[in-house]
């Protein structure tokens, strides 16, 4: 019978995309012309998936590409890129699920088994997010992959403070966890699926050895922890973190003394695309299953080499259900330059620097919301949470105020706050001190996975 399980040869999968000491031996011993057939057979699968699919014979079609002209990973740059916009496009053209996964181009008897849940709604509308049973365990493979890479042990007992309900995050870590290691799994999730003083708690009462999630969440636990008396690098075990941490990385290591903190990057709809290694030089990009272009944020070009870009993914396993072939994720990073520690022949990226499309410029320079967080982690009082708020004046100009909670309004210094910004930004912004948790019901540190970063009160 055709069912999940039965449509995935785990021992096949984990051949093809080693983990472990595997994966090490393999890519340090592979060399990039070998690499680069790898991913030539993998890609020619993908597009023609997609040339099956509505959503690609019309994208494509526009572009006036034919079937037969895309033979090669060197024809991408002739291609569009895509994004959650033409997907919201596809679903609102064919509702409820869209016309971009192309699960109608199979016979009934032959479809895959179909998973189904949702972005987060953080940039918008939670987007539908379609997996089928091989593209769904490659991507936890790949995950597990990068867990096994930072350190993860058999003996770890692993909380998690991802998300669940119809959010991608949770589920697919804990597919990870009890489907591609041998950790026990603390299935947590936000404050408002357990409350964070239980989540110490039950840190605590079961020994966790390791966090994953995100960074400000992941930081505020610590708080909380303390709050109840709890000394967290004392009286918890935590020696790991691994979540997404992009520029927060001092706060969170210090947040949770004693702790090794990891990076991984990724988005719902590809998996992971990078992950950090134990040398902490970057974050490896699995160029096995994921080729990575980083373009120019304004024109769509190549970015030279170290420049920043958006993240465009086309992703090489993705080969049954929802095959992504430039998909712009609108993130910013850019390539590390220098050699890898470890002889490894991947390319890295520098982590996540922000969100192009959430990006503000203000007086010629592009200032991201997220970035704040790691200049603010080292101000005198500050209490850990802050929003960005950006308006427009009576003269038609943009101002950016940063909100942020600092421990004791009183005897903070909002000049300071102001310059420290300013030095690191490039320009003047306006700063406004708030009270240890005033802010959380703009920032939903609480209940989102992700805390809101920017309000935009300029309207159209």
């Amino acid at each position: 019978m055709l069912n999940y399980l039965t449509s995935v040869d785990a021992r096949a999968l984990a051949a093809e995309f080693p983990l472990g000491e595997a994966f090490v031996r393999r890519f340090t011993a592979i060399s990039r012309d070998e690499l680069r057939a790898q991913q030539e057979d993998r890609f020619r699968r993908v597009v023609a998936r997609a040339w099956k699919i509505p959503f690609y014979q019309r994208l494509w079609g526009a572009a006036g590409a034919q079937p037969g002209d895309i033979r090669s990973l060197d024809d991408l740059p002739g291609l569009p890129t895509f994004d959650k916009t033409d997907i919201m496009e596809s679903i609102a053209r064919r509702p409820p699920l869209g016309d971009f996964h192309g699960m109608e181009s199979y016979a009934a008897s032959e479809r895959p088994p179909v998973i189904l849940h949702t972005t987060s709604g953080t940039t918008g509308k939670p987007q539908v997010l379609l997996f089928g049973p091989r593209g769904r365990e490659v991507q936890n493979l790949l995950l597990a992959r990068a867990y096994l890479f930072q350190g993860l042990r058999e003996d770890d007992v692993v909380h998690s403070v991802y998300g669940h309900g119809m959010i991608n995050g949770g589920h697919y870590v804990r597919e990870t966890f009890t489907h591609w290691t041998r950790a026990l799994f603390l299935s947590a999730g936000t404050g408002v699926e357990t409350r964070s003083a239980t989540q110490v708690e039950l840190m605590r009462d079961f020994g966790a050895t390791v966090i994953v999630g995100f960074a400000d969440y992941v930081k505020h636990l610590a708080d909380v922890a303390r709050e109840a008396g709890i000394d967290p690098a004392r009286d918890l075990k935590v020696r790991m973190i691994c979540g997404h941490v992009g520029e927060d990385r001092e706060a969170v290591a210090r947040a949770w003394a004693g702790a090794e903190v990891f990076d991984w990057y990724g988005v719902g709809d590809t998996g992971i695309i990078a992950g950090e290694g134990p040398d902490h030089a970057g974050l490896y990009v699995m160029e096995d299953a994921q080729y990575l272009e980083l373009l120019d944020i304004e024109t769509g070009t190549p970015v030279a080499a170290g420049a920043s870009g958006d993240m465009v993914v086309t992703v090489l396993f993705k080969d049954e259900i929802y095959p992504m072939v430039r998909f712009n994720t609108h993130d910013v990073t850019a390539f590390r330059t220098d050699a890898s520690p470890f002889g490894m022949k991947l390319a890295r990226i520098r982590g996540f620097l922000g969100r192009s499309d959430n990006m503000i410029k203000l007086r010629g320079i592009n200032v991201f919301p997220q970035a704040i967080a790691a200049m603010l982690a080292d101000a005198p009082g500050y209490a850990g949470d802050y929003v960005c708020r950006v308006a427009r004046d009576a003269a038609g100009r943009d101002v950016l105020t940063v909100m942020v909670e600092v421990r004791e309004p009183g005897a903070a210094d909002a000049a300071a706050y102001r310059e420290l910004l300013r030095r690191k930004l490039g320009l003047d912004v306006e700063v406004a001190l708030r009270t240890p948790r005033e802010l959380a019901a703009l920032t939903g540190i609480d209940s989102r996975q992700k805390p809101i970063r920017l309000i935009d009160e300029r309207g159209t």
